[in-house]
This record gives C-alpha cells, sequence and structure tokens, in this order.
C-alpha cells in the first residue's frame, strides 16, 4: 500500500532504501544509524567517507551491501532546542529530500525509521505528526510505497486527546465479553438481508412471468423494458446482484471523482486498484472495503451496504471495526488519522 506504519526492525525489510537518521559526519553512531551500520558491513562506512558529511535536512545516497534494501538515504535530523530554532523546517526538509532522493534512484518502496525523536530529543507526538504530513503531501503527487518503522510501542506518540475520546468509545461500544452474542447477531442480520433478497429476486421473477403471460414472447424485449422502467424494478434488476467492484466504480462515478484520487484517499496500490477495476468478481479483504468507504466518505448505513457486497459486516466485537465507526460517526475521514489510531490500538491498517 502507499503509507503503512509497523513496529520492527528496519534493516530487515525487503524494501528498494531505507532511511537512515544518520548524524552530520555520516560515520555511525548509535541507534538506528549504529543499527544500519552494523548490518550493512564495513563497506557501508568506507563509501560514507567519501561522502564528506551531511548537513541537517539534507540526504546523501549510499549503497545498501549487505542490507536487504538496495540503497541506504542518509539523512540528519534536526536537534530539539525548544522549538523556536527552525526545527520543523529542517525535519520536514529532511524526510522531503530523503523522498525526492529516493524517486530519483527509481525507487517504489522506501522505509523511515522516526528521525529525530531518539537522542536528538524532538517530542515523539510533534515528530509524527511531521513525519506522515510530509510524506502524505508526497505521495499526493507521486506513487511511492513509503513505511514508517516504530522500533518500539514506547516511541510511538498519539495525539493523547484523541486517544482519549476514541478509549472512551471502545469501553462503550465494544463488547469483548460478549463476542459470541455480536457474532450470533452479525449473522441473524446477515439472514434477514438474505431474506430480503430472496424476496425481492421472488417478485421481479414474478412480474417477469406476468409479462411474459400477457404478451407472448415474440413482443417482449421493448414492452418489458418499458414495464421494468415503470415499476423501478430495471434498477433493482440492475443493482440486485451488482459486485463490489461495479459498486465501487458506479460510486466513484456518482461522486465525480478520478480513479487515482480515490485510491489515493483510500490508501490502496495503483495495482490493486487495476485488478479490482478489471475483475468484477474481485474478492477484496475487509481492509479494502473500509478503505474505499472512507475514500468515498460513505455514512454508517451506507458502509455497512458496502460491506455487505464483499460479504462482510461491521461487528462491535472487532475492537477495530470499532474504530472506524468512531471516525465514521464522526465524519472524519482522514486515512492517514485512522492509521495512526488503528496502529495506536495494535490493529491491522486501512489500505491493501
Amino acid at each position: 500500500m502507499p503509507f503503512r506504519i509497523v513496529e520492527g526492525d528496519i534493516t530487515k525489510l525487503q524494501v528498494d532504501a531505507i532511511v537512515n537518521a544518520a548524524n552530520e559526519s555520516l560515520l555511525g553512531g548509535g541507534g538506528v544509524d549504529g543499527a544500519i551500520h552494523r548490518a550493512a558491513g564495513p563497506r557501508l562506512l568506507e563509501e560514507c567517507r567519501t561522502l564528506h558529511g551531511c548537513k541537517t535536512g539534507e540526504a546523501k545516497v549510499t549503497l545498501g551491501y549487505d542490507l536487504p534494501a538496495k540503497y541506504v538515504i542518509h539523512t540528519v535530523g534536526p536537534i530539539w532546542r525548544g522549538g523556536n530554532y527552525g526545527e520543523e523546517d529542517l525535519l520536514r526538509s529532511a524526510y522531503r529530500n530523503s523522498l525526492f532522493s529516493a524517486l530519483e534512484k527509481n525507487c517504489e518502496s522506501v522505509a523511515f525509521p522516526m528521525i529525530s525523536a531518539g537522542v536528538y530529543g524532538y517530542p515523539k507526538d510533534q515528530a509524527l505528526e511531521v513525519a506522515v504530513s510530509t510524506i502524505r503531501a508526497f505521495l499526493d503527487e507521486h506513487e511511492m510505497d513509503v513505511t514508517l518503522v516504530i522500533f518500539d510501542r514506547e516511541s510511538f506518540r498519539f495525539d493523547g486527546r484523541l486517544y482519549s475520546e476514541i478509549s472512551g468509545f471502545i469501553r462503550n461500544t465494544y463488547d469483548d465479553g460478549k463476542g459470541q452474542r455480536n457474532l450470533l447477531y452479525d449473522m441473524e442480520s446477515a439472514f434477514e438481508v438474505d431474506e430480503c433478497i430472496c424476496e425481492e429476486r421472488a417478485e421481479v421473477r414474478k412480474e417477469i412471468r406476468h409479462a411474459k403471460s400477457m404478451m407472448g414472447a415474440s413482443a417482449m424485449a421493448a414492452p418489458i423494458q418499458m414495464h421494468l422502467q415503470d415499476t423501478g424494478l430495471k434498477e433493482a434488476l440492475e443493482n440486485l446482484d451488482e459486485s463490489f467492484s461495479q459498486a465501487l466504480l458506479r460510486m466513484i462515478d456518482a461522486r465525480g471523482m478520478k480513479d487515482s484520487d480515490c485510491y489515493k484517499k483510500a490508501n490502496i496500490d495503483r495495482k490493486l486498484f487495476s485488478k479490482i477495476r478489471s475483475d468484477v468478481n474481485y474478492r477484496p479483504s475487509k481492509q479494502t472495503v473500509l478503505a474505499f468507504a472512507v475514500a468515498l466518505e460513505l455514512d454508517l448505513s451506507e458502509t455497512e451496504a458496502f460491506l455487505k457486497k464483499a460479504g462482510f459486516a461491521l461487528s462491535h466485537s472487532n475492537k477495530a471495526d470499532v474504530i472506524v465507526e468512531y471516525f465514521i460517526s464522526h465524519r472524519n475521514y482522514d486515512m492517514y488519522r485512522i492509521n495512526e489510531a488503528l496502529f495506536a490500538f495494535d490493529q491491522n491498517l486501512l489500505g491493501a
């Protein structure tokens, strides 16, 4: 997918380039810098010596050597001095220059650590906001798979106020102790929907049989077309067996969106969207359906109907569903914010 947040070791990621939060000497150090040099081997330091350092906010590229990544993009983040010495501009510049360095090397994927959020002292919540907003602006204009790697949960600081609000919503909504009852309720709702569909199909067939008996087979086409239009059954027939793919493309057109606007807003890879567009019977994951529901800014009832097209439903026994419900019910369709919240609560992110 275009953007994701993961917890793990950046030196083990299978990406085209990883970003090293280096110091100005580029000769290695502690934290992520030291880990990357150890994993890449001594040849990385040899090449770094030829670069003659790097200024804060700038970026320089070397080979990855023993790393899975082909390249290492070395950038220097600012030391936090209270926020009044251009730290934010320098941190944004470090991310931007790293992204454009990856673009110049024709990289399709790049992974970042949280720059300056360790020993350089940049407040973790502010460092996260700078990282996400800068990456987001880049992805609005360019196609690339970007991963933000969090070394451990202690280094991730989500918006405290929003975290508290979501926590309260979860407490009031999430049914951890009665998950079986909720599952049965969801199954019952699904059966009710199927029953309604069957009844609707039966009525459609009844109307067609009646039309045939009244008109005869030779004069069927035009009269039935008129009859269906008059009764509204034509629309029912067209949408009754509509697949997820058909429903998605219809709603994109209805909202006057471009395909690229939709899949980018949904945090979906362009190649995956092409598969969905070309395969009328494409079976998406639940996270993919919810991602498009957010991109299309559907309300809760529309989201439920959209999920049913792919055989899913929202459940209060699923914490991720409850978090997404919180955002939709508050009409907050910021995919990056939603995924930050899902990560903060240790849930799968939306998207591909």
